[in-house]
């Protein structure tokens, strides 16, 4: 059930020599692979699906040499197509290197410098431009010592709980990080939290005024799995939150926009969604809900950040966070003052 597994596999496998089927559950079965099966098999991939077109399972039949030294690809539907390319690249691009084009608007673009960053600390320089991207053909070297940092995503649960009832001090992601969804704390401050960073730590607390935070209004396509954090943390803000460029939420574990919308109505917000965005306002008193989950690890995580506005929750499915963060909930009750 992961989209970083699906995506930078078929990259990978398509020019391997091998036979190869890549299926997952049913959600990865409505997840969308069209674009990134279409650009492979423009190159010469031998790419196919096994039941609904545009969706997994796929079958991978034997190919060997990429018949090109462009491909194009759609971007804006999951940046991960463009991740899986670029990671796949230098093993199959032709000698004058592999350059990919990005068809339409990029998504999530902050993932896909992510990438290029990495593959340079391992050996393989990007030459980038706004839509294009040039990889040669060389291969990947061993840096010798690698420092993976923390997850940034999953930071942000304790970096809002931090900012709503706060302080809370976070180890392992500071001022320097690689990851996009470290500026999660940037939209933090825009709602009116205290944020301090250091090399290696962030630390979040409430307004230094004594003011709630203020519902954020913002444009949050840079981080689509963050700034789920911000709709859960809607309830316990003054005035609305609107979430703009969120149309990727609809095609992840769940469809996030419909799921949020679902479950914030349960403890008394108002809601209104589109496919790109989503209005929450909170209500005039918290109520205590139980919360459904739709096999969502994210899902999960975000609405136990409800119980900080001074309300029992209870979560369904709670080991669905096993996908990223097995000991979620352990670690959130070791934060919490019994």
């Amino acid at each position: 059930n992961a989209g970083t597994a699906m995506r930078p596999l078929s990259s990978s496998l398509a020019f391997s020599g091998g036979e190869y089927v890549l299926d997952g559950v049913a959600r990865m079965r409505q997840r969308p692979i069209a674009h990134l099966v279409e650009a492979l098999n423009s190159v010469g991939g031998r790419l196919s699906y096994l039941g609904e077109p545009g969706f997994p399972p796929i079958k991978i039949e034997p190919a060997t040499r990429i018949n090109s030294d462009i491909v194009h690809v759609r971007g804006d539907v999951s940046s991960q197509f463009v991740s899986g390319l670029l990671m796949a690249a230098p093993l199959i691009a032709p000698e004058q290197g592999l350059r990919i084009r990005i068809d339409g608007e990029l998504i999530s673009s902050p993932y896909v410098s992510l990438t290029c960053r990495l593959m340079e600390r391992f050996g393989v320089e990007v030459k980038t431009s706004e839509k294009d991207f040039l990889v040669p053909r060389t291969p990947y070297k061993a840096p010798g010592v690698f420092e993976v940092e923390a997850d940034a995503s999953s930071a942000s649960y304790f970096l809002a709980l931090g900012a709503l009832v706060g302080p809370l001090k976070i180890n392992g992601i500071g001022a320097d990080s690689v990851q996009g969804d470290a500026a999660f704390v940037e939209y933090l401050v825009k709602m009116g939290a205290a944020v301090t960073r250091g090399e290696n730590w962030i630390k979040t607390g409430p307004s230094r005024y004594g003011h709630k935070l203020h519902g954020l209004q913002a444009d949050v396509r840079p981080i689509p799995d963050a700034a789920m954090t911000f709709a859960a943390m809607a309830p316990m803000c003054e005035g609305p939150t609107i979430l703009r460029g969120i149309s990727s939420w609809r095609v992840k574990e769940t469809d996030r926009i419909a799921a949020m919308h679902n479950e914030l109505t349960k403890v008394g917000c108002r809601v209104e969604s589109t496919d790109d965005m989503i209005k929450i306002t909170p209500p005039v008193k918290l109520r205590s809900a139980v919360f459904d989950t739709y096999k969502d690890h994210r899902m999960a995580m975000c609405m136990s950040l409800i119980a900080a506005g001074g309300v029992p929750v209870e979560i369904r499915d709670p080991n669905c966070v096993r996908k990223t963060f097995p000991d979620y909930f352990e670690r959130l009750a070791g934060v919490v003052e019994k």
